[in-house]
């Protein structure tokens, strides 16, 4: 099977205001001869504004969570059918922030995939361990139950991404090894395959966890590593279209 187009996504967290639109614009507007696909997940409230602003761009725009039901009296909450609304063509889901802050068990994320489908929205979903879970030789493992847990069936055949970021290196400096990375990914590829067969093969497993320019090159070379979930190296231009630019070995440099 043809190997995955790489995916390089780009998560604003709770950063960015109206201003930092031109941010987005400078990324879209570097990109040239780049292979990989390319996203940018800002908050809910810049979706529609950037979604208007990188209308006729490559560059995809994503939410960063969803509600599992389509409406309600979920005050605060936003919908997966509203984030398509307002342009949103991706989401992400499982982020280990939403997992540790919010309590998020893999069953609520399988219900957020599903939601997402529904929405007709393409789901990046996160998964990885702790450092006590790494140390304890208990990563795999633990990654392993989160994949088969988050994605539910309905995703065969679909299109959609698994982000491996392990939780002690996000915001952190730190990474794992270049061989730490491609065992984890190629448990994540071997689960995928189990559940769905040689159409688990098709979704670009994603590194994410304090990648940048200057590790982007080795980081994204690795075994089973198809592409990146990027979180303060994507708020600006120029160190993304960097991280973008590494995982587009056939495009510019």
């Amino acid at each position: 099977m043809t190997k995955p187009q790489p995916l390089i996504a780009g998560n604003w967290k709770m950063n960015g205001l109206a201003a930092s639109l031109s941010e987005a614009k400078a990324v879209a507007a570097g990109l040239t001869e780049i292979t990989a696909r390319v996203a940018i997940c800002p908050s809910a409230t810049l979706i529609a504004q950037m979604a208007l602003a990188l209308k006729g761009t490559s560059v995809a725009v994503g939410g960063q969570d969803c509600r599992a039901e389509a409406s309600g009296a979920f005050t605060g909450d936003v919908a997966a059918e509203q984030l398509a609304d307002a342009g949103a063509s991706l989401v992400i889901l499982g982020h280990s922030e939403r997992r540790a802050g919010y309590g998020e068990t893999d069953a609520l994320v399988a219900a957020k995939v599903e939601a997402a489908l529904r929405a007709g929205l393409e789901p990046i979903v996160c998964v990885g361990e702790t450092l006590e879970q790494r140390e304890a030789g208990e990563a795999l493992a633990v990654v392993a139950a989160q994949v088969r847990g988050s994605l539910p069936a309905g995703l065969s055949g679909r299109a959609y991404s698994v982000a491996y970021e392990p939780v002690w290196a996000i915001g952190t400096g730190l990474t794992p090894t270049t061989p730490e990375i491609e065992d984890v990914h190629r448990a994540i590829r071997a689960v995928l395959v189990d559940m769905f067969g040689e159409a688990g093969r098709a979704p670009p497993i994603l590194y994410g966890g304090s990648v940048k320019p200057s590790n982007a090159v080795e980081i994204l070379a690795a075994d089973e590593v198809g592409g990146a979930l990027v979180g303060g190296a994507s708020l600006k231009a120029e160190d993304f279209l960097g991280i973008i630019r590494a995982g587009s070995p056939n495009g510019s440099r």
